[in-house]
């Protein structure tokens, strides 16, 4: 019995791990967004909404046996469920077995079924590395945020103070002035909205929105990008080191042939001078 298992469990390993399987179970999920995105035209697809009925169905049940091969795959049931990925598969999964044809329920079916878009993130190993620096990268973003806001704040109170004569909606108080600034941050029509209009009552005011604008657009976006550029190097190193390709994995192992060969000397230097 245990025979036939481990002989079963290895077929599925080698499922799992195919290139084409993987091809395909990515295939399937890009047919499942273009589904989704089909029934948004209720008028156009209203004659084929049987057909459409049937590819949500079949979907549905590809994405399950593709996730029960997953977890038939592992040794142990609970390893399936010890990596994050997998446990986000399952509840994207899980929850697309909601039934569509009860008329209370569509509405939550269909949005749970938008998310099964997302299991492109969990298939594409590149845009898990993103996801991974972007979510690790953000407590120390945290902090180049608070010294934006207090950037902000300084500079809207400033703002406040000098030009809420020139327009009360821009600078009439704090709230407003720091809106203005984000705007202003954005580039987004900051010139003739904001700049044009404020130089014309006070001739130097260029000078309070080019140092924001090069703190804010040239400082810290740089010191953002900088930390997310970090992680993902870090990222990187962590996932060649975990499948043992590239050149971290291969420096690593440097280390340690250099490590043995040390061990090694070590010994041989004892055995010589035990023998003198």
């Amino acid at each position: 019995m245990s025979a036939s298992f481990d002989l079963w469990r290895d077929r599925f390993e080698r499922l799992r791990t195919n290139k084409a399987f993987e091809l395909t179970v990515i295939t399937i999920i890009v047919v499942s967004a273009l589904l989704i995105g089909a029934k948004t035209y209720e008028e156009e697809v209203s004659r084929f909404q049987a057909v459409m009925l049937w590819l949500d169905v079949a979907v549905t049940v590809f994405f399950l046996v593709e996730i029960l091969i997953r977890m038939a795959a592992e040794k142990r049931l609970r390893d399936f469920f010890r990596k994050g990925w997998n446990i986000f598969d399952f509840i994207i999964v899980t929850a697309s077995l909601i039934p569509m044809d009860d008329s209370e329920m569509v509405l939550l079916a269909r949005l749970l079924r938008i998310f099964r878009v997302l299991r492109l993130v969990s298939m594409i190993p590149e845009l898990r590395l993103l996801i991974a620096a972007l979510f690790k990268s953000i407590p120390r973003m945290g902090y180049v945020a608070l010294l934006m806001f207090i950037i902000f704040y300084i500079y809207g109170a400033i703002g406040s103070f000098l030009f809420a004569s020139v327009d009360e909606q821009l600078w009439g108080n704090i709230s407003l002035a720091m809106l203005t600034l984000f705007q202003v941050a954005t580039f987004e029509s900051w010139a003739t909205a904001v700049l044009y209009p404020t130089m014309e009552h006070y001739p130097y005011a260029w000078i309070y929105f080019l140092t924001f604008i090069f703190l804010n657009a040239f400082i810290f976006l740089n010191m953002m990008i900088g930390i997310v550029l970090d992680v993902m190097q870090k990222e990187s190193l962590a996932i060649e080191l975990e499948t043992g390709e590239g050149e971290a994995a291969e420096l690593h192992g440097l280390r340690d042939d250099v490590r043995e060969l040390r061990a090694q000397l070590s010994r041989m230097e004892s055995l010589l001078e035990r023998r003198s």
